[in-house]
């Protein structure tokens, strides 16, 4: 559950979109979520790159009339703070945080509070360790890289995550999710990263995102 939005098992599928504002700009921030809602979103994804940023999630949570999702990099005391000002969800990889002490913190307070955790796989942000191995990104490359992530989450006894994996690549963004979905149980969520303009992005979204809807993989979509 992200907020009031199920996902998983025999939900709807749930469409999510982002705001691409600067998040210390609460007015400008809730004016582009409203908008959002207004055209169908269920869910929104606000970046917090920042403690700033974070305190302004804050107020924004407040006036969000949809379950909001934190973007977090690398930086756990964020995730940390957003976690006590009622964030539905933490996009995080586990991964990037650093020790294993922080990764413990924020896995605490997502199991006290009930949020879910997205791991978000990007081709373009692989592993230095994985670009060497593989040379460039590939499916198997973006598997292997969620699994580093998952395998963390596993091991601190934490299965409340869901899973991205993606590429501006349509055939890439497909053959990796189609790996990912025969081995994991947690919900998928689908995009093609950079996907492009208008046109463009809406052809090697709806290319990508529905093969794989059409075999019944995937929970939300971007």
């Amino acid at each position: 559950a992200v907020g009031n939005v199920l996902i998983g098992g025999d939900a709807p599928i749930a469409v999510q979109s982002m705001t691409n504002t600067d998040t210390c700009d609460v007015e400008a921030t809730c004016k582009q979520i409203q908008a959002l809602v207004d055209v169908g979103a269920d869910l929104v994804r606000v970046s917090v790159p920042s403690m700033e940023a974070a305190e302004a999630f804050g107020e924004i949570k407040k006036r969000a009339k949809v379950p909001l999702i934190a973007d977090i990099h690398f930086d756990y005391k964020i995730a940390l703070r957003v976690a006590q000002l009622g964030v539905d969800c933490l996009r995080i990889n586990p991964g990037n945080i650093g020790k294993k002490a922080r990764v413990q913190a924020v896995v605490d307070a997502a199991k006290d509070q009930n949020i879910p955790i997205r791991i978000g796989v990007n081709a373009g942000s692989l592993e230095k360790e994985l670009q060497r191995k593989y040379g460039e990104p590939t499916p198997e490359a973006l598997v292997e890289s969620a699994f580093r992530h998952i395998d963390i989450l596993n091991a601190l006894d934490f299965d409340n995550f869901k899973v991205s994996l993606k590429a501006s690549d349509v055939y890439m963004t497909v053959m990796a999710y189609r790996q990912l979905a025969s081995q994991i149980e947690q919900p998928l969520h689908l995009g093609i990263t950079e996907a492009g303009g208008f046109r463009q992005g809406s052809v090697k979204s709806a290319v990508g995102l529905g093969m794989l809807l059409a075999e019944g993989i995937g929970d939300t979509i971007r």
